[in-house]
């Protein structure tokens, strides 16, 4: 829902009733993750995407049926030789949707977990998964009633048990510690069978950091397409004369201060990406010496192969070992034959993307007939 968050805020606070369908889970080269959400209104707008066109207009149907009945529904989505023509997926994926109503004294948790998503507070979203069927009254023996928010220190809303209730929390807890999003099985009375009840624990956690030191043009176009693609952005650099709101615009934050000197004040977690731009001695080697002893996800540094040649004898000078120094992408970036900041920026995200989701960087058609997603 984090994509949609801005629309449902304003729906929500007209009024409005309205519809949301996310997707739950997916199977084969399905076109978009679980947590992917699509919300219809009541007056028919539309916001979202859950499949990126491939069955909109079914999930569109659905989430009217689901406005005019109020009860959740739990739908698949394939494709096979029978029905490639009709409602399906044509890339050949499988898709659950769960479209759950909303608005109007539906949902009422919602505000609350809009308000924390937009406040960058870790939230999730815990809602039983009725019997497929496409809108069909879900069998109160198979699933539970009601609805949970679940925060890293207590719940709100109950599935219908304190020790069911006691189980859900404690793994929907980890999953959003994980920043993930998936299907729970337990007992109805919190079991460890996972065969009784399913839930869908939808987690928003606060998005991915992204620190990028030296306030360039490559930094600039780096920052856009950063901020894009869903992370909280900060330029760092010690000129204050560069390190400016006009120059850096899609920034969510600009310091002025000594790279390393930030660094060593500033949270860094397992998925936080560091992006040296500098390439100047005085800045990359003190930099680089601590954010190689982070664990951030990612750390690229800007320069020719003769600069990073002698930034690394100057690390190992300095006491790096060979393994810290091998968590370093440097020269940063793909190989795309980038000229322009903003095409260099695309080839920094690329080796983001493709390091966080395990891909190779090759070209797809290369790679025949190895499936697109992983």
């Amino acid at each position: 829902m984090r994509d949609i968050a801005q629309g449902l805020s304003s729906w929500s606070a007209s009024g409005k009733r309205f519809a949301v369908a996310t997707v739950v889970r997916t199977w084969k080269s399905a076109p978009r993750q679980a947590g992917s959400s699509l919300a219809v209104a009541e007056d028919g707008e539309v916001i979202g995407s859950v499949s990126g066109g491939c069955v909109e207009g079914a999930v569109y149907e659905l989430a009217s049926e689901v406005l005019e009945s109020g009860e959740p529904a739990l739908v698949t989505y394939g494709v096979s030789d029978d029905d490639a023509l009709a409602v399906g997926l044509t890339c050949g994926g499988i898709i659950e949707i769960l479209v759950r109503p909303a608005g109007a004294g539906r949902f009422p948790g919602l505000p609350g977990v809009l308000e924390a998503m937009d406040a960058g507070r870790p939230v999730a979203v815990v809602s039983p998964l009725p019997d497929e069927g496409g809108g069909a009254e879900p069998d109160p023996t198979a699933a539970p009633a009601g609805q949970m928010i679940v925060t890293p220190s207590g719940a709100q809303g109950t599935l219908g048990g304190p020790r069911l209730d006691a189980a859900v929390v404690e793994r929907a807890q980890g999953l959003l510690a994980q920043g993930s999003t998936g299907v729970v099985r337990v007992g109805r009375a919190g079991e460890e069978r996972h065969d009784d009840v399913a839930v869908f624990v939808e987690s928003f956690a606060p998005p991915p950091r992204m620190l990028v030191f030296g306030a360039i043009d490559f930094a600039s176009a780096v920052a856009r397409i950063g901020k894009f693609l869903g992370y909280h952005v900060t330029v760092c650099d010690a000129r204050p004369v560069f390190a400016t709101r006009r120059r850096f615009p899609d920034a969510d934050e600009l310091v002025v201060d000594w790279p390393h000197r930030y660094l060593e004040s500033t949270e860094v977690d397992e998925n936080t990406v560091i992006c040296v731009l500098t390439h100047d001695p005085k800045f990359d080697v003190p930099l680089l010496q601590r954010a190689l002893r982070t664990p951030a996800r990612y750390i690229g540094a800007m320069g020719s192969r003769r600069t990073h040649e002698d930034r690394l004898r100057r690390l190992r000078e300095e006491g790096m070992t060979e393994a810290e120094l091998s968590r370093l992408s440097a020269p940063i970036g793909l190989d795309l034959g980038a000229r322009t900041p903003e095409e260099t920026a695309v080839a920094i995200m690329a080796e983001v993307i493709a390091l966080r989701w395990g891909g190779t960087g090759r070209r797809l058609v290369e790679m025949t007939p190895l499936p697109i997603h992983r």
